[in-house]
């Protein structure tokens, strides 16, 4: 286009350019020959020719007018080429400065646009500051009325990862790969790595020399402490190093309930444990099995109250003849109830004609004779011969009639 101005009487042409050619294809930019010749009889293909389009009513409004879509087109076509770069760097790491902040909400400014970070994104107890270079995950890409709009996270375990790719280098020509992720952003974190090269260490590749490789990572995180534990195919190894600092005796698994029954020393439990689960919680997230831990007094205990539930019945019962049987004082003192005083036989007299004393009753002929313990109080430990005195036989001192009751029964004899 070429616009003409005519400065003493302020009129506008407008002028488009257009290129003979054989077959017109664009109307916009080509012109026939035939047509051409109208304006120019000397003009070829080839050439170029201004065709007059001036609009009509070609003044301030319509110039103001174009002006603004146009300047609407070039910022779509902005927007659409960042919604285009950024959609496909979903899932990756980004650098930004703290902007602002708004209702809890973090702006950061990455150049060509602006990312939020929500609240629920941002690490617990992690505090920004305005000017402050941050690295965050891109979570979410989406187009908007006011342009793209991209979601960043500080809490995804996916920037964990990401930041390992930077760090390790074996990481990133993949030599070393992640395995898996388990992460409570802000307190502790843990992954597994395997190496596809023998001769690598993946855990050591992670760490670095003296640390340093994962100490940089530990800073951007602001403190949060990181577990590098090595990938297994086998499930009881892998959930052993998954509790790493703690030491595991043995692993038992329930392939059915996908459940994993750890036992550990006494004094490593709380260790295998951690502050508030979070060791186990971690642990169990990072191998996918649930998993129970138990210390080794507590499995000998369980197996223990196991091994006598097993039992037979004939052998965990007691028979009742087993059971001893104590007779006068002693079995009433271990009811709690008064012995009953056993009847006198009406025949039994001494040669004085007094009441004798009073003995022990005998069971049945066809009752089994009752045990009497040698260590009951009450318990006969001898039995005397008659001594002429008034005291019969099988009397005893524990027997022994109360003497005034033994006078009152000879006077009313004498009489």
């Amino acid at each position: 286009m070429r616009i003409e101005v005519d400065r003493e009487t302020g009129e506008m042409r407008a002028y488009q350019i257009r290129t003979i050619v054989e077959t017109v294809e664009d109307e916009h930019t080509q012109i026939s020959l035939t047509e051409a010749q109208q304006w120019d009889p000397s003009a070829k293909i080839g050439d170029m020719v201004e065709v007059e389009v001036t609009p009509r009513d070609f003044g301030r409004i319509a110039a103001q007018t174009a002006k603004q879509v146009v300047v609407q087109r070039l910022r779509e076509a902005e927007r659409d080429l960042v919604y285009k770069e950024f959609r496909d760097r979903e899932g990756d790491i980004v650098t930004g400065t703290v902007q602002r902040i708004e209702r809890k909400n973090v702006y950061l400014d990455l150049g060509r646009i602006e990312a939020v970070l929500p609240p629920t994104e941002q690490i617990p107890r992690e505090s920004y500051r305005q000017s402050e270079r941050i690295k965050a995950y891109v979570v979410e890409v989406r187009q908007g009325t006011r342009g793209p709009q991209i979601v960043v996270s500080r809490t995804h375990p996916g920037l964990l990862k990401r930041l390992f790719e930077l760090e390790v280098p074996e990481i990133y020509e993949g030599i070393v790969e992640i395995k898996a992720i388990a992460r409570e952003a802000g307190a502790r974190s843990k992954f597994a790595v395997a190496s596809r090269d023998k001769n690598v260490d993946a855990v050591g590749a992670c760490v670095g020399p003296k640390g340093t490789r994962v100490q940089s990572i530990v800073d951007e995180l602001k403190g949060e402490k990181i577990d590098i534990v090595p990938w297994n195919a086998d499930p009881a190894l892998f959930v052993a190093g998954a509790l790493s600092p703690a030491k595991v005796t043995r692993v038992e698994l329930d392939e059915e309930t996908k459940t994993a029954l750890v036992i550990v020393p006494d004094h490593q439990l709380s260790l295998a444990i951690g502050r508030e689960g979070q060791n186990a919680r971690l642990a169990a997230k990072l191998t996918g099995w649930r998993i129970d831990i138990k210390s080794e007094t507590q499995i000998k205990e369980i197996e223990a109250k196991k091994l006598f539930v097993d039992l037979p019945e004939e052998e965990a019962a007691v028979p009742a003849e087993a059971q001893p049987v104590v007779a006068g004082q002693a079995g009433a003192e271990a009811s709690g109830e008064t012995a009953p005083v056993p009847a006198e036989p009406p025949n039994r007299t001494d040669a004085q004609g007094e009441v004798p004393a009073q003995a022990l009753a005998l069971p049945e002929p066809s009752e089994r004779p009752p045990e009497i313990p040698a260590a009951s109080g009450a318990a006969v430990n001898a039995v005397e011969a008659a001594d002429g005195e008034g005291n019969g036989p099988f009397a005893t001192s524990a027997d022994a009639p109360d003497p005034d009751e033994h006078t009152k029964k000879t006077a009313e004899a004498d009489a």
